[in-house]
């Protein structure tokens, strides 16, 4: 009955006003529109006359469910968090494993952060002098001696390094090649001769084997003409590689990593004049998790206060219309939404990881703004009206486009949650992010629509909003002491208001400034072109920030700040970036070494890098016995053999070579391999996936079968693009939905101007955040998603009132949309930023990426909600002009039957159009 007689007064009032095409169409919109309105106003009357019901059950559900913390679990996998999933990288990594075992190679193949095993690592600097003086060289073999004589007690055992340790071809301990040269120079010393120049990054020890040592002296000045000889050294670096190949080692192993930590502890403070910088392979993860044991009271405080300023910015001076307890309510419902989330992951097996600090504040900034749109409806309400008709009304008005920007969320999160993003970091995040905004959804539709009819009951009732007692009428309160009328001041009211009304609500701080002078001020005709110039800046300052963004591979980004894993990383900044981490050159095929044009090729292919190859030694060793390098086959591959690989500087390059038997008996070099460092700057993460790309074309197009690989390659190999990926199918979602949703809302602008809205909001943020040195790495990432989704959820109640407005001027109707929808946006963002700066607070790279990407965006947001949108609109479509009728109707009077029903009496007006 309702919906027909809606069809008909908007037959009615367009038949004279469209064509008939268009006509069609706008009527199924605004009927489809005031269907929803329907049912959600039917809803809110359910929930109205249930509202005890609806008020537990939440609460219950979030109890049970809270109580699976017993199976919290931690996810200590990094590299399963971060790296990813599917990639070129990991491919190469295996088979270059089934050649080579990497962990037997990965001293040799070095890299910072993601040496794979277990191993010690630690960086030895000197406050004074070189590392290369006397006094120092013995400090550190001291230090090494202290190190291998850990002991580990397991099973009744103790273990050492010489039981853990990672054994050579003569099962002998694998310890690094400076040790070496330390001790080659303290013998020197010892025996009062002249020390030999120490060659750098490649040295010769005393053996003859030539060894690299560029990842092991840092801070290296340099003498000579060729400039290849130390002078000094500022730091110094020792690694020892362990076994971990059962589960007994691998508990042993990680018992020695803590001894080992607390080791260096032992001998810093016993010889401060060393400075000692611990890393080990459990360092990453602890460090990763440590950001949420840091983060814990910050969070606290963040929580306390913004439950503070829920409470005040729901407060005015009436008691009675006054809404505390629904401000910290609104709290309370994200609580619980958060509650209930978690409790499902650990139900369904989840593990946690430091990433999922973010879900809190994206359902805070959805909950609340959902809440004070709630809040906002109710004052707009008649308060002659039963509590549940206004509970309705509320519902009517305000979950339409909570629900449209919920379902938002849903599908640019949930497409993050689909098995094809490459981030496992990124996939879990949207996936629990997808089930905390449902439950979000659902507990704000209950809980906090069910609190809502009380609050309502106590207004009805003229009860104090906060003690929940009856409010003496004027004449007795008169008779009470000034404090107890201050307490108790209110405005009876026992007529009846007009729709709309709001004098009742004036008092209130928000709505008096926004009502008052906001309005008024925004679409003043002379700050207009300020906000216009105001934009242009915003605009440039994101488009020189966007053209600098920057792909955030570096796991540094991911830990808190004051842990070992930042000294180490800043001390191998500073002492050890002039070399790139080791790269494995592996030829996977037979080819023929002997050839003089496949010699040409390797030759030119390794040139510019620093080498440890036997190839080059091979070709050396030819020449020191005056024998040509093109020697048949046979001969070439023989004297590999029985004559290179016998000598003992050579002999350590039998590891290199892999030798298979032909057909006709003879052998071949079935696979090899060389290792390749280059030179680096600064940057040298930036330059590692530059010289990536350009070695993995090269081995595309060349006739010798090249692979490269690098642990720390996983890491950056299409790290950008697989971090991106998300991001890009959310924005495009959202467009498309926006896109196809236009023929479902009931005027198509409203998608429109929401649709340039996010493309505006996204590019500022990402602009803005480069500006701010954050990077682009999947906390960043993950933020942006968040950002596209929060500026549909803000700014569509605003467009959507504004679109659909009628029979006013533009400016007229920005002002209507402002006071109805500027007061829950202050409130959400004094909250959600009250809840957002302690963590500025917080030590963490991690929490600091997180703060400064979602106030950006909840700044930009605000920025574009309540100063572009509402001038822009004033001058730009849709327009508010009364359309003109054809002439034959211009006299026609229509006369418009409207029903109003409320708790009392049905009163049927007529009014003359």
């Amino acid at each position: 009955m309702v919906l027909t007689q809606r069809w008909e007064r908007l037959a009615t009032r367009s038949v004279f006003l469209d064509p008939p095409s268009r006509l069609r169409s706008r009527m199924l919109r605004q009927l489809l529109h005031e269907g929803l309105r329907t049912s959600f106003y039917r809803l809110g009357h359910f929930i109205a006359n249930h509202p005890v019901f609806f008020a537990s059950a939440p609460v219950l559900i979030s109890i049970l469910l809270g109580a699976s913390f017993s199976r919290y679990r931690i996810e200590e996998n990094v590299e399963h968090l971060l790296a990813p999933k599917h990639s070129l990288a990991k491919i190469e990594g295996n088979l270059v494993d089934s050649l080579f075992p990497v962990n037997r190679s990965k001293h040799t193949l070095y890299s910072d952060l993601q040496t794979p095993g277990r191993y010690g690592r630690v960086i030895v600097t000197s406050g004074r002098g070189s590392v290369l003086d006397q006094h120092h060289v013995d400090l550190i073999l001291n230090l090494h001696s202290a190190i291998t004589r850990i002991q580990v007690d397991m099973l009744g055992f103790n273990y050492t390094f010489a039981h853990l340790c990672l054994l050579d071809d003569s099962n002998s301990c694998i310890v690094d090649d400076i040790l070496r040269v330390l001790e080659e120079l303290r013998v020197w010393r010892a025996s009062n001769r002249t020390v030999p120049a120490l060659r750098y990054p490649i040295t010769r020890l005393r053996d003859g084997r030539e060894a690299y040592i560029g990842h092991q002296l840092g801070g290296v000045q340099r003498v000579g003409r060729d400039g290849a000889a130390v002078r000094s050294a500022r730091a110094l670096q020792l690694t020892y590689y362990l076994q971990a190949a059962g589960a007994l080692n691998e508990a042993v192993a990680s018992r020695w990593e803590t001894q080992f930590c607390r080791t260096l502890e032992r001998f810093r403070e016993a010889h401060p004049e060393l400075g000692l910088l611990p890393f080990t392979s459990s360092s990453l993860q602890r460090d990763f998790q440590r950001s949420s044991h840091v983060a814990g009271r910050p969070l606290l405080g963040g929580l306390a206060l913004c439950a503070l300023l829920a409470l005040l910015c729901c407060s005015m001076r009436d008691c009675v219309r006054s809404k505390p307890w629904l401000g910290l309510l609104a709290l309370v419902t994200v609580g619980l939404a958060t509650l209930t989330s978690a409790g499902i992951v650990n139900l369904t097996g989840g593990k946690y990881n430091s990433t999922f600090l973010g879900i809190p504040f994206i359902l805070l900034g959805h909950g609340l703004l959902g809440t004070f749109e709630m809040l906002s409806s109710w004052r707009r309400t008649r308060e002659d009206q039963h509590v549940k008709e206004r509970a309705a009304a509320v519902f009517s008005d305000s979950m339409l486009p909570f629900s449209a920007s919920t379902a938002m969320y849903l599908v640019t999160f949930g497409i993050g949650a689909s098995p094809f993003t490459n981030i496992e970091a990124v996939r879990l995040f949207c996936r629990n992010t997808c089930v905390a905004i449902v439950f979000s959804y659902l507990y704000v539709l209950t809980f906090y629509g069910a609190n809502l009819v009380f609050a309502g009951y106590l207004e009805n009732n003229y009860q104090h909003s906060l003690f929940c007692r009856k409010v003496p009428r004027p004449e007795v309160l008169q008779q009470r002491p000034s404090w107890y009328r201050c307490l108790m001041h209110t405005q009876y009211n026992e007529e009846a208001t007009e729709p709309g009304d709001l004098r009742a609500y004036e008092r209130h701080l928000l709505v008096s400034f926004v009502k008052h002078y906001y309005c008024d001020w925004i679409t003043n005709t002379y700050v207009k072109p300020f906000v216009v110039l105001f934009y242009l800046v915003y605009v440039s300052f994101a488009l020189m920030g966007y053209l600098q963004v920057s792909e955030g591979s570096d796991l540094s980004n991911m830990v808190a700040t004051e842990t070992s894993t930042i000294a180490y990383t800043r001390a191998q900044q500073r002492f050890f970036s002039s070399y790139s981490p080791v790269i494995g050159f592996y030829i996977y095929e037979s080819i023929e070494y002997w050839n003089a044009s496949v010699q040409e090729d390797l030759l030119e292919y390794t040139k510019g890098f620093e080498r440890i190859s036997w190839f080059e030694s091979y070709l050396g060793y030819l020449r020191s016995l005056n024998l040509s390098s093109t020697l048949p086959r046979h001969n070439f591959t023989e004297l590999l053999r029985n004559g290179f690989l016998k000598q003992p500087q050579f002999l350590h390059f039998s590891d290199d070579i892999i030798f298979a038997r032909r057909s006709d008996g003879d052998a071949d070099v079935a696979a090899s391999r060389m290792f390749l460092v280059a030179k680096t700057t600064e940057n040298k993460r930036e330059e590692m996936s530059v010289l990536l790309d350009t070695l993995r074309r090269l081995s595309h197009t060349s006739r010798v079968k090249f692979i490269i690989f690098n642990p720390s390659f996983v890491y950056m190999d299409r790290y950008a693009a697989s971090v991106c990926a998300p991001l890009n199918n959310a924005c495009i979602a959202a467009l498309f939905l926006l896109f196809f949703s236009a023929f479902l809302a009931a005027d198509p602008l409203v998608n429109v101007w929401l649709t340039v809205t996010v493309a505006s909001v996204a590019f500022g943020a990402v602009g803005f955040m480069t500006l701010w040195r954050v990077e682009l790495d999947c906390v960043s990432v993950l933020c942006l998603i968040h950002g596209v989704n929060h500026a549909i959820d803000a700014g569509s109640p605003l467009v959507s009132t504004f679109a659909l407005g009628r029979d006013y001027t533009r400016t007229r109707w920005v002002q209507q949309a402002l006071e109805r929808h500027g007061v829950p946006l202050l409130q959400t963002y004094l909250c959600y930023g009250a809840a957002l700066l302690p963590l500025a607070a917080v030590p963490s790279n991690l929490t600091r990426t997180l703060f400064r990407c979602l106030f950006l965006t909840a700044l930009i947001t605000l920025f574009h909600c309540l100063a572009i949108l509402p001038v822009v609109l004033t001058f730009l479509p849709p327009s508010k002009k009364k359309r003109k009728g054809k002439k034959a109707s211009e006299n026609r009077e229509e006369i418009e039957c409207v029903e109003m029903a409320d708790s009392t009496r049905v009163v049927d007006q007529i009014t003359t159009v």
